[in-house]
């Protein structure tokens, strides 16, 4: 479902600022894979997402999404196929309009975004059975500004948004890292409902190797723009805090040094 061959890409190059960010990334996802990324800060993990998502054009390398070239594509012609939530739950959704407008929004991707005639009834009772799920109180709040909303009531809906449409690879930037630990735990609970469900490929960046650990098939360590560990199937089961440490020394040469990471 997504090949990354050779991916390099390098900030500022030739200046006292130059950085690369990715140097020789490779990756291959199945259909269905639910990766979750861990890594020190710099190691390239939001590049990557970035990179794949086309918010920057990478400086060598391809990028295949179900088989599709979609290297040279801009960002909105490469979101027909993309789902996202970032770690920003102010993003991925407009404030200033209903729930249910949002829901409307995202329902008609990759169609012409209009809200006239309006949203029909039969639309208000999907996105209540839609939202009710969610425990959150939201499917009697469909009219109520998103800008009303908690920091976890935003980023279920962007979840919820984003997946609507099932997309064909869903992209999440360390989606619950601005929330506090009891709503984090339920907006990951909810991923891996969804994700699971409509089996969607899943890209998760997250800061906590806990919930590398805990959730989905494969976890990968980045560190200096590429992929050192992949882990997966019955070892991602049977894997610890400490077991993933000492892998990534044996890989790098290095401690790695990252305590949100550690401590989350």
């Amino acid at each position: 479902m997504l090949e990354l061959k050779n991916i390099h890409k390098t900030f500022n190059p030739g200046t006292i600022n130059e950085k690369v960010a990715l140097n020789g990334l490779n990756l291959s996802l199945d259909d269905g894979d639910f990766v979750t990324v861990i890594g020190g800060n710099g190691a390239g993990k939001s590049t990557m997402l970035n990179a794949v998502a086309g918010t920057w054009m990478v400086d060598e390398g391809q990028i295949l999404i179900d088989g599709e070239d979609v290297t040279k594509l801009p960002e909105h012609k490469r979101a027909i196929y993309l789902g996202r939530v970032f770690q920003d739950p102010m993003t991925g959704t407009a404030a200033t309009m209903e729930i249910q407008e949002n829901l409307a929004l995202a329902k008609r991707r990759g169609k012409r975004r209009l809200l006239a005639p309006g949203i029909t009834k039969a639309e208000r009772q999907e996105y209540v059975s839609l939202l009710a799920p969610l425990g959150l109180g939201l499917e009697t709040r469909l009219t109520s500004k998103v800008g009303l909303l908690s920091g976890g009531q935003r980023q279920a809906l962007t979840l919820l948004m984003a997946t609507l449409k099932k997309p064909k690879l869903l992209l999440l930037d360390e989606h619950t890292a601005a929330l506090d630990p009891k709503t984090a735990a339920k907006v990951l609970d909810l991923t891996e409902t969804i994700v699971n469900r409509d089996r969607l490929t899943t890209i998760m960046i997250t800061h906590n190797m806990r919930d590398a650990i805990l959730h989905g098939n494969r976890l990968i360590m980045m560190w200096e723009g590429r992929v050192v560990l992949d882990i997966r199937g019955e070892e991602k089961k049977h894997l610890t805090v400490n077991d993933l440490l000492q892998q990534f020394e044996k890989a790098s040469g290095e401690q790695f040094a990252n305590d949100q990471a550690l401590l989350g």
